[in-house]
């Protein structure tokens, strides 16, 4: 199944990081947080992508168009001009990769509307180019089948910036950092959508996703949920940069499921 990525955000909220390049190619453990959620995307068999770019979308370009060299060892022989690639140092990936420059200023709907003249079955996955998890995708899949509405989009509880104390009088039985709090769910920017939402919408209107297509399908009853408890972040500040981070250099990325 196809996945659209939206990738053309200004991601201002970390503008240390994206002066030079747009928020998706962030890197977490030497890879873009894009390249991570097309990663958990392949491990379920998805690995047909459209990615919606604008901001600094050439960044993009040239790292798939450079992704095998940068990924083995090349020799280069300039009296010939010629490049020949030795070892491979990396898992070459079965990725079909198509990038559209969907506009510096458009919002996340209209990216999707611009998107699917790259979209070939009426159902697509699609997600945000900045947040990972360890959402079952075929199981979000299977819910969105079962379920019979135009959309289903993944809830989430949000982490909580602080540390879980568990108190035993006055002693502290436990300590959990940043744990996924219980309270409320929110959007977890994983979604499954029928292809004729976005080919209703006009093209001379500039629509949000959540605040315009997601609140319109809610009120007509066509927005099924499926419910995910497991790991999820996103990555808006320094801050959750630094906490994927540490996360990986641990060794026990929670979101590593290849």
């Amino acid at each position: 199944m196809q996945v659209a990525i939206l990738c053309g955000g200004l991601g201002t909220r970390i503008r240390e990081e994206t002066e030079l390049k747009p928020k998706p190619m962030v890197e977490i453990g030497h890879k873009p947080i894009l390249w991570h959620i097309m990663r958990g995307y392949s491990q379920f068999g998805h690995n047909d992508f459209v990615l919606c770019t604008g901001y600094k979308g050439d960044v993009i370009k040239q790292y798939f168009l450079n992704y095998h060299n940068n990924s083995q060892d090349i020799e280069i022989d300039l009296k010939t001009a010629t490049v020949s690639r030795l070892e491979t140092t990396e898992e070459l990936l079965p990725w079909k990769i198509r990038i559209q420059d969907t506009g510096v200023r458009t919002l996340t709907g209209s990216r999707l509307k611009r998107a699917i003249r790259h979209i070939d079955d009426d159902i697509f996955l699609a997600t945000y180019g900045d947040g990972v998890g360890n959402v079952d995708i075929n199981a979000v899949i299977a819910h969105h089948h079962d379920a019979g509405k135009l959309a289903t989009v993944v809830a989430v509880r949000p982490s909580s910036r602080f540390g879980e104390l568990a108190l035993d009088g006055d002693v502290v039985s436990s300590f959990t950092e940043k744990p996924q709090t219980g309270a409320g769910w929110i959007n977890g920017g994983f979604f499954v959508f029928s292809k004729s939402i976005f080919e209703s919408l006009s093209d001379a209107q500039d629509i949000p996703l959540e605040e315009g297509v997601l609140q319109q399908l809610s009120e007509a009853g066509e927005l099924s949920v499926y419910r995910h408890t497991g790991f999820w972040q996103c990555m808006d500040t320094q801050r959750e940069m630094n906490l994927l981070e540490g996360y990986w250099q641990s060794g026990n990325a929670p979101w590593k499921l290849w």
